[in-house]
């Protein structure tokens, strides 16, 4: 599996534990995590938006097709080892993901929050995670890997 994290900055511990987990999955060619834009950060809180892409392996077959009742022609077809729908079922099974908080056909997304208070200060800060999760067609490069 080919993974670029070169548009991310590491911030977001679910985001790393999301990662860790999408990499000791089996059917997956590429995963590219980046920050997004909506990631802000002011006195009381901390915003962070991350969306990774992932790119699953496909098998090819051929199918062997009749035109007109008497030419045969072959086609292949790739089929993928696995779908978005199958991703979200198998995250929500794994303990330190669970179940996502929105999905639909395109993308799954995930909003973690929690309280940070750094040791020596009254006062600590909220941090919002969101993770968004799409599926994209596997670089060139990257499709003779499967």
């Amino acid at each position: 599996m080919h993974i670029e994290t070169s548009n991310w900055s590491g911030d977001g511990s679910f985001t790393e534990a999301l990662i860790e987990t999408l990499k000791e999955h089996g059917s997956m060619v590429y995963l590219r995590v980046e920050d997004a834009p909506a990631t802000h950060a002011d006195t009381g809180y901390q915003f962070i938006s991350n969306e990774v892409f992932v790119a699953f392996a496909s098998t090819e077959r051929v199918e062997t097709i009749r035109w007109f009742s008497f030419w045969l022609s072959r086609r292949r077809i790739l089929e993928k080892e696995m779908s978005l729908d199958s991703l979200e079922q198998h995250l929500a099974n794994v303990s330190t993901i669970g179940p996502c908080d929105y999905a639909d056909e395109g993308m799954l997304q995930y909003l973690r929050t929690e309280r940070i208070v750094p040791p020596y200060q009254t006062r600590g800060y909220k941090l919002v995670e969101l993770v968004r999760i799409y599926e994209v067609e596997a670089p060139k490069s990257d499709k003779s890997l499967r």
